[in-house]
């Protein structure tokens, strides 16, 4: 028997296939690349040609994946953001039905993250001081996470009972965020080896002292 030969365009049409099976992976080298020099180095100090640089293609790649610098940077964002609600999430459902719990156990969570050696602080709060124009794609990504967060913190200081839960939300929504902040001055033996302690001692001054 013989083999059947090729139908015509077909090779062509395979080359396509295989031009197009490429890009996702440039695209996603380029996106990891930027991803760690953004966290690491900052946002404004990080340029298109260092990124394409180091992820070992070019600028012509680079704006063939991405329209902009900004749109990569709020991806960038969009990615942290989510990293942080999986992980948010799975705290709390191992906690399921005690609020209380799941509070502290985030923040055990936090102070084991924030004096990581890896650790630059909240990529997002980084980026609020960053980007400082209103209508950054980035920005925006940034203000309604972080709003969100002040919405989850509230509703489980609600849950908890507190007696004022909007205060103690934002309570410990500024702990979490100083223990960030703190990392990058005092590094792990500041003030954030303490995020639980202290967060224990919050929750005990608002809410109804256990049976």
């Amino acid at each position: 028997m013989t083999t059947p030969s090729p139908r015509a365009g077909s090779s062509t049409r395979e080359a396509d296939e295989s031009a197009a099976g490429a890009k996702p992976r440039v695209r996603d080298r380029i996106f990891e690349t930027a991803c760690d020099l953004f966290y690491q180095h900052g946002i404004r100090d990080v340029g298109v040609d260092q990124i394409a640089t180091e992820a070992g293609t070019n600028k012509m790649s680079f704006y063939r994946s991405f329209a902009s610098k900004d749109e990569l940077v709020a991806k960038y964002l969009e990615q942290k953001a989510a990293d942080l609600w999986l992980w948010w999430d799975e705290i709390v459902r191992l906690h399921a039905g005690d609020p209380r719990r799941q509070i502290l156990a985030l923040f055990d969570g936090i102070a084991k993250i924030v004096c990581s050696s890896t650790s630059r602080g909240c990529a997002l709060a980084n980026a609020a001081i960053e980007l400082a124009a209103e209508d950054h794609p980035g920005r925006r990504v940034v203000l309604a996470k972080k709003r969100e967060m002040r919405r989850r913190f509230r509703e489980l200081a609600a849950a908890t009972g507190a007696d004022n839960p909007e205060e103690l939300g934002d309570g410990l929504m500024l702990l979490m965020e100083g223990a960030y902040l703190s990392r990058l001055t005092l590094s792990s033996q500041g003030p954030a080896s303490h995020v639980g302690p202290v967060a224990v001692r919050l929750l005990e001054s608002y809410t109804p002292k256990s049976p």
